[in-house]
């Protein structure tokens, strides 16, 4: 039996075994204690009311975050091609890349002259 597709299906059985080991595990072996504040939705650490918070503006900090973080994650995402096809690429996809770089630095700079960055 030399099919190359048997130690794939092998491997995705122990990945799916540990999957729902450990789902099934937690389910049994964890503490269940519920309370209010673990049944509320959770809304970002924010407790939900119908003003905003403080009674101003509501906070979009943690939304501004998670968006860098996007933002950031899509630009890994369009590197790895790059790195690689590195060698095909020559001169033309170096030069795309500082360009593609130098266009998402722009708004990284921006957040942080804002002080998007700053958990304080």
């Amino acid at each position: 039996m030399n099919n190359p597709y048997v130690p794939l299906l092998v491997l995705m059985g122990i990945a799916m075994v540990l999957a729902l080991g450990g789902v099934g595990a937690s389910a049994v072996i964890g503490p269940k204690r519920y309370n209010r504040a673990k049944l509320d939705a959770y809304e970002c650490g924010i407790e939900p009311t119908p003003l905003a918070a403080g009674g101003g503006r509501f906070p979009v900090k943690y939304y501004l975050v998670a968006m860098t973080f996007i933002i950031f994650d899509i630009e890994v995402v369009f590197l790895y091609p790059w790195a690689v096809d590195f060698t095909t690429l020559a001169t033309f996809g170096l030069v795309a890349m500082l360009a593609f770089l130098a266009l998402i630095t722009v708004p990284f700079i921006y957040e942080w002259r804002r002080g998007g960055f700053e958990w304080v």
